[in-house]
């Protein structure tokens, strides 16, 4: 497998330096295209820039997320570079990066420079959707003239938060042959959460109090640059980035018991240094008139130096314990990747992909614990490790265009081999195969009607190899050296209506076959690890949805929603019985749209008044809870509805200056972790934690512009 990565490295390289000494000092040219004849208009929907002059818009970014009935998906953060693309082309191609995320490239992109967005519903002009229903791809200006795009922001939060300030500034040229995007981003935060824990006995009888208050501080800050040139005949794009993050969070917790005793005060401090750099390019070639290469480089590296520690005292201000755990974390990733796109048989599309992909990660972690006698080191078996992997995914696929339908059918196939050294030695191999079909009924612009059948295959998560603490629970985050990943057999039906220029329905049906699912694997009766529990499956719908509001007198008004629907099954490893799939337990802002939890809802209004250039509007979300199954613990996370307004005006000066209100409700967010005297559902009940925290109201001041 070293030996295929290392042909299609020089490979790419090749055709990365094909024609370099054929400079040509001309006007940056159109990229190819492949099949450009086999496109059906009926799954192409544009959108000129024209369209959105009544959003004011002040990037590429604005544009994309006012196009009606389109949600913006960056792709999730896996291995490999096919299976992390999202939903965003520029110029009808996949951005060669990963970590710089395609709405930040977008968000750099000055408004002025798009000539057009079109969403792509099928595959039209050579272009893979990668299991997308739908893409959006900003077309470009060729004339692209010097432009500088900024912005600045300041947020203050009502919870005792310090000010946290944001500001980036970008500039778009032209130089010779080289069209370039240089941006810099710098971010100060702070945020705060504060609420009470109570701990209730078995027959729900009050023992201990505890308050909470924890603070995160940090700096974050990201240097980026992309460039397009030609070389003779090859279309060559260059990504990078550097990026940097410093952040601090501190947790006091001071626990009083009901019963007579001590006071006791545990302040947390968890720090991390993170850094990370990523290289990206690819180049483009026709090598006959229906032949289209493409070939990408991507490596990236990521470093995190951390130090964890816990402080006790007792009601007197003694210290009575003190915990340490100090550790790196360094990640890299290196990929290759060819793509060919073949057009000369009529009324077909073919496309073969094959990518080599190395990632390895070292971890190293050294806990000392004092109670009072000096420090000794504690062992975390599975801490000290390093993880490698060798992975080869292929691709050949066909696309066939029948009037008002397109086929699209093909197999790949994925090999990968890991090795784990350190505190855990083994080596596994893994080879799946993954079939796909879809086919799609279009009969106007205004309706398209899709089947798809594919099976997917997860990307493993490394950290989930390496074993951490969690001295804020009191508890071990064990790795497992035998994790395997997880495949799924997809299979969606959706209907989308396309009513007028604004006014889209469509409505999706899902149910997925499940096999290996990642879940936490009981390995005694106290502790558990990432592992495979067995099959599982998960269905339901998801809408989505814009409506224009003036027939209701709102002018300029629309409503954008968002909804989805699901339950899942899987078979508990612990109590033998049937339950559904555990979800994520960290809460973000906005409130993320997509986990293993029971429904979501979205909603979205916005007002345009042109006439005197504002803007206002609110958005409300809402999911369901989300649940964890340990071995001897059962957690329940639930939040609040989270409501958001905004203003926004375009009238001083040409800048766009917008004011919002953020978590308005200063919503709840409750934990409710239930401890049992052994294994879940099956010993008794020992504890039951009810946790509650807010992080405050906010208020955010954005200004931008260009030049």
């Amino acid at each position: 497998m070293k030996h295929l990565i290392k042909i299609l490295l020089v490979t790419a390289a090749a055709l990365t330096g094909c024609g370099v000494s054929a400079v040509q000092a001309e006007e940056p040219r159109k990229p190819p295209v492949a099949a450009a004849d086999a496109e059906i208009p009926q799954d192409v929907v544009s959108y000129d820039a024209g369209f959105f002059d009544r959003y004011q818009p002040n990037s590429a970014l604005e544009m994309v997320r006012r196009i009606p009935g389109f949600q913006v998906d960056d792709g999730e953060d896996k291995r490999g570079f096919g299976a992390a693309a999202g939903n965003i082309l520029i110029n009808d191609r996949y951005p060669s990066a990963k970590q710089d995320k395609p709405s930040s490239i977008l968000e750099r992109i000055p408004a002025s420079q798009v000539e057009r967005i079109d969403l792509l519903r099928g595959q039209v002009r050579g272009i893979d959707l990668r299991g997308q229903s739908v893409v959006a791809s900003v077309i470009l200006r060729e004339d692209i003239p010097a432009t500088t795009r900024w912005d600045a922001a300041i947020r203050k939060n009502f919870n005792h938060s310090p000010v946290t300030v944001r500001g980036s500034i970008s500039l778009s040229d032209t130089w010779k042959t080289f069209e370039y995007i240089a941006g810099l981003t710098y971010r100060r935060f702070r945020s705060q959460e504060i609420g009470p824990e109570e701990i209730f006995d078995a027959n729900g009888v009050l023992n201990e109090s505890r308050y909470e208050d924890a603070f995160l501080r940090g700096d974050e800050s990201s240097v980026n640059l992309n460039v397009l040139t030609w070389f003779g005949e090859t279309m060559v794009s260059v990504n990078t980035q550097i990026a940097q993050e410093q952040r601090s969070e501190t947790l006091d917790a001071v626990s009083t018991p009901q019963a007579p005793g001590d006071q006791d005060d545990d302040f947390f401090v968890d720090d991390n240094d993170q850094k990370q750099v990523e290289f990206g390019a690819d180049a483009e070639r026709s090598l006959a008139p229906d032949l289209l290469a493409k070939a990408i480089l991507l490596y990236s590296r990521f470093e995190d130096d951390t130090a964890s520690q816990q402080n006790r005292f007792d009601s007197t201000g003694a210290q009575t314990l003190f915990r340490l755990a100090e550790g790196s974390l360094v990640e890299s990733e290196a990929i290759a990747r060819l793509e060919f796109d073949w057009a000369r048989w009529k009324d077909h599309a073919v496309k073969f992909d094959i990518e080599g992909a190395r990632n390895v990660i070292d971890s190293e972690l050294v806990q000392t614990i004092d109670t009072g006698s000096g420090p000794v080191e504690v062992p975390v078996p599975g801490a000290n490790t390093r993880v490698e992997e060798s992975r080869v995914d292929m691709l050949i696929n066909d696309t066939w265009f029948r009037d008002v339908f397109e086929f699209d059918y093909g197999v790949g196939a994925e090999t990968s081999t890991i090795r784990q050294s350190g505190d855990a030695i083994s080596k596994r191999s893994f080879t799946f195969l993954k079939p796909r079909f879809s086919v799609a009924y279009s009969p106007t612009k205004q309706r398209q009607t899709r089947l798809r059948i594919a099976r997917e295959v997860s990307q493993l998560d490394f950290s989930d190899f390496v074993s951490s603490t969690v001295f804020q629970d009191d508890d071990l985050a064990l790795g497992n050296p035998n994790l395997k990943p997880e495949s799924t057999w997809v299979v969606e039906f959706s209907e989308e209506r396309r009513f007028g220029e604004l006014s889209v329905v469509k409505l999706t049906l899902f149910y997925n076959w499940i096999s290996d699912v990642e879940d936490l694997l009981p390995l005694s009766s106290e502790f558990e690890a990432p592992g495979n529990i067995g099959d599982g499956e998960r269905w339901g719908a998801e809408l989505e949805a814009t409506i224009p509001l003036d027939s209701l007198g709102l002018t300029g008004a629309r409503l954008d929603i968002e909804a989805r629907l699901q339950d899942s099954k899987v078979t508990d490893p612990v109590t033998g019985s049937g339950r559904e799939l555990s979800g994520e337990g960290n809460v973000r802002k906005p409130l993320p749209f997509r986990d293993e939890n029971r429904y979501a809802v979205n909603i979205n209004f916005r007002q345009d008044i042109r006439a005197n250039q504002v803007a206002w509007g609110w958005e409300v979300r809402k999911r369901g809870n989300r649940f964890a199954y340990r071995v001897n613990e059962f957690v329940e996370y639930d939040d609040g509805y989270e409501a958001n307004v905004f203003f926004e005006t375009t009238r001083w000066l040409g800048l766009k200056v917008r004011l919002e209100g953020l978590n308005l409700l200063d919503f709840e967010q409750f934990r409710y972790r239930t401890n049992y005297a052994g294994e879940r559902d099956l010993s008794p009940i020992e504890v039951v934690e009810v946790r509650e925290r807010t992080d405050g109201r906010r208020v955010l001041l954005t200004v931008s512009g260009s030049f």
